[in-house]
């Protein structure tokens, strides 16, 4: 993903930073957090007006570092690094950009493993079940923070276009433009399937100790690498993993036996074992459980035409041929009720071999479609 830094359009070294907030988050669950942190990074130079700001939501292994390098680590990358910097679509000449980690998330805001100040101990199996809902919530908070009373745009992929969609219904009036890429209005009872079998990997490994497992001094690696491992198959089409792997063998011959025989079982090892050395287990409980409640026509019996009626954001909805965990179907769900109730709404299906990853590929048609929309949205911002 990206390009390197001698590219044009690189935005360069950048900073996080952290904001505090001493304010009680109460949980949809009920649970409250009587204060926490938010890690983000920001792009650009906020207008006079303060109308240009863009908020960019992470998908479920996401974080704050959306574009640019670190002045110590010149190869860490944003992980949309394509989409944002200077004459990139995500225009930071035009936009001021803020990327942010979630809370609950395991690169700098408060989260499972973070110290419960109360107890001196990491937080741990006792952090809240955190929603969709809930993010926005402190989302919108980091906004009142950085003085921002209405985002341009919202911008975000898989689970970070349901935190998008999610900013038009409990904040309507402070976003303008909500771009859901590669989402949909809620999970398929397969998706819920998967994320379970993921959960189950990392809830049955005996270092996990029932979340608090940073007392014992373990992580729970075996569970979160084959966590991982799954959810990397889901990510991918089968046309991509043919094209990649197709049944080439690691050694080059048959071992008849139960190691790694298949290139395709040495990659997903190899990425299994980087996400368990980088990313908290029960983050990624968090994230998935988050993914499994989003379904904000619940108490509509499903039907999304009264949820979206108090919308007013235009939207652009994007969604890939291959991506089959979150396929165009979906997004026509999306669009469907936005018609319905007669909000500015543009679609655009992508054809794509990448699968459900497509949303953070180099693809020039992608790029096209949303610098189109984005420059339209920079007029309107006076840039």
């Amino acid at each position: 993903m990206g390009d390197n830094l001698s590219a044009t359009g690189s935005i360069g070294i950048v900073s996080a930073r952290r904001a505090q907030f001493d304010t009680p988050l109460v949980f949809r669950s009920g649970a409250v957090l009587p204060r926490y942190e938010l890690v983000y990074e920001t792009y650009g130079t906020l207008n006079a007006g303060k109308s240009n700001a863009i908020l960019i939501c992470h998908a479920l292994s996401g974080h704050h570092h959306v574009a640019g390098y670190y002045a110590d680590d010149l190869k860490n990358l944003g992980w949309w690094n394509n989409m944002v910097g200077p004459g990139k679509p995500i225009d930071t000449d035009k936009f001021f950009v803020i990327g942010l980690n979630n809370l609950g998330g395991c690169h700098g805001s408060t989260g499972p493993s973070s110290i419960n100040p109360e107890t001196g101990q990491p937080y741990g199996s006792s952090f809240p079940v955190i929603t969709v809902e809930d993010w926005v919530t402190s989302q919108a908070r980091l906004a009142d923070f950085l003085g921002i009373s209405q985002f341009a745009a919202v911008i975000g992929g898989s689970l970070g276009g349901m935190q998008a969609l999610q900013w038009s219904l409990s904040y309507p009036d402070r976003v303008r433009h909500v771009f859901a890429i590669a989402a949909a209005p809620h999970l398929t009872a397969q998706n819920i399937a998967f994320n379970d079998v993921a959960r189950n990997a990392i809830l049955t490994d005996p270092d996990f100790h029932g979340g608090d497992y940073y007392q014992h001094n373990v992580v729970p690696t075996r569970g979160l690498r084959l966590a991982r491992m799954l959810g990397h198959i889901t990510y991918l089409s089968d046309n991509a993993m043919a094209d990649k792997f197709g049944r080439d063998l690691h050694a080059g011959q048959l071992n008849y036996g139960y190691e790694i025989e298949f290139a395709i079982e040495s990659y997903l090892r190899y990425q299994g074992d980087k996400f368990a050395a980088y990313f908290d287990a029960n983050t990624y409980l968090l994230m998935t459980k988050a993914l499994d409640y989003f379904n904000p026509a619940h108490d509509s019996g499903g039907d999304l035409n009264p949820v979206f009626a108090r919308a007013k954001a235009s939207f652009l909805v994007v969604s890939f041929t291959t991506d089959w965990r979150f396929s165009p179907q979906r997004s026509r769900e999306i669009v469907r009720p936005l018609l319905h109730n007669r909000l500015n709404v543009n679609y655009a299906e992508i054809t794509s071999t990448h699968g459900h990853d497509s949303f953070l590929m180099q693809d020039p048609y992608y790029l096209d479609v949303m610098r189109t929309y984005l420059d339209r949205v920079a007029r309107e911002c006076g840039q």
